[in-house]
């Protein structure tokens, strides 16, 4: 998958990935994590993500990144938040006071620029990755993301007769495979149904399975973590 395709949706406003309000598992379980308020937070492919707000409303300094420099102005923009752009190494940088955006390549990303990073929250980033890229999206964020860091990652099963991503359909098994050589993975819920398909039942589901995991980098002073 190219960037020009995620440029292309953007510039289209076909954002049907986009959710109107912050998401009720990020409200629910976030809290259980323990990561200090005041704390950085990354949040991978963020788009425009209301739950960005949440989240600096909780105390935390949010740090997302994104391909499209339309989706970082559009969160300041549609949200009211006076911000100033610079460069920023290899991205360009949207700055607030709680909330700073990269437009640019994920994988450019050093651990250096993630180095105050303790959290990580992750409700689309891995879903919206072909199969192909998705090792190397996992193993990145183990190269990126300090030890001791812990957070979120939310992912989805479907019928994939019935839809083709992104998102895509993710099962556990893949994510243990992907994420347990850098974290441990634990599966703290599970949904099933219709009442939680939201606009994706206008692109033929009628159904889907959300699974919720809590991700933990182990810290160096506890490697069995």
């Amino acid at each position: 998958m190219e960037p020009e395709f995620w440029h292309q949706r953007w510039s289209e406003n076909r954002l049907g990935f986009h959710q109107q309000k912050i998401n009720s598992r990020l409200r629910k379980f976030w809290p259980g994590l323990g990561i200090p308020r005041g704390t950085g937070v990354f949040v991978p492919l963020c788009g425009k993500s209301l739950d960005m707000l949440w989240l600096a409303e909780q105390g935390y300094r949010v740090l997302g990144i994104d391909l499209s420099r339309a989706a970082c102005e559009a969160f300041f923009v549609e949200n009211g938040i006076a911000y100033r752009a610079e460069a920023r190494g290899h991205f360009t940088g949207y700055v607030s006071e709680s909330i700073t955006l990269y437009a640019g390549d994920f994988f450019d990303l050093s651990a250096d620029d993630l180095d105050a990073m303790r959290g990580v929250y992750d409700r689309a980033a891995l879903i919206a990755l072909p199969q192909a890229m998705r090792p190397g999206y996992a193993g990145h964020m183990a190269d990126i993301l300090p030890p001791g860091c812990r957070g979120l990652l939310i992912s989805m099963t479907y019928d994939e007769q019935k839809m083709q991503g992104p998102p895509f359909s993710v099962g556990e098994e893949e994510v243990r495979e992907l994420f347990e050589p850098g974290f441990s993975v634990d599966l703290i819920s599970e949904s099933s149904g219709p009442d939680i398909v939201g606009n994706l039942r206008e692109r033929g589901l009628d159904t889907l399975d959300e699974k919720v995991y809590r991700l933990a980098k182990p810290d160096r002073s506890d490697k069995s973590q």
